[in-house]
């Protein structure tokens, strides 16, 4: 038996990281629950206070874990001990992988994300990655 799970992020700002790692990972942000024609509509009906709107957020995608994006008052104070590797170019190697990987770090670069650092593939073990800044600082992987 597999468990369902969910991977959490704390953050500053949860619909702008979450609209960010929607892009990232190819998901949707979650649509609001049935009946309401969107979050503020639900929101507003069940009372919740218009400061704590963007307190969270959440991405979907079929089969895939859901991502949940929390407010929390503190910012990112360290490097992160886990971090996501989005595989953009599983099969590729060498010149064609690390251009599918440079294509992919100029998209996400021009959603918010930052550059940290290029790993060339070494023809051994090393297939060459590039590792990257989130909009609020998390680091990920392109892999």
């Amino acid at each position: 038996m597999s468990r369902d799970i969910q991977i959490t992020l704390d953050c500053a700002d949860p619909a702008a990281l979450a609209a960010f790692w929607a892009e990232a990972l190819e998901y949707s942000v979650q649509d609001p629950p049935q009946g309401f024609d969107s979050w503020d509509d639900a929101l507003r009906a069940f009372g919740v206070p218009e400061d704590q709107w963007n307190s969270r957020s959440a991405i979907v995608a079929d089969g895939a874990p859901r991502v949940f994006f929390q407010r929390v008052p503190e910012g990112k104070a360290a490097k992160n001990r886990v971090h996501l590797d989005i595989r953009v170019a599983p099969g590729l190697t060498g010149v064609e992988r690390m251009d599918a990987l440079e294509a992919e770090a100029a998209r996400l670069a021009a959603l918010g994300a930052s550059r940290a650092y290029r790993v060339e593939p070494d023809g051994r073990m090393e297939q060459g990655n590039i590792s990257m800044h989130d909009p609020e600082g998390n680091e990920f992987c392109l892999d």
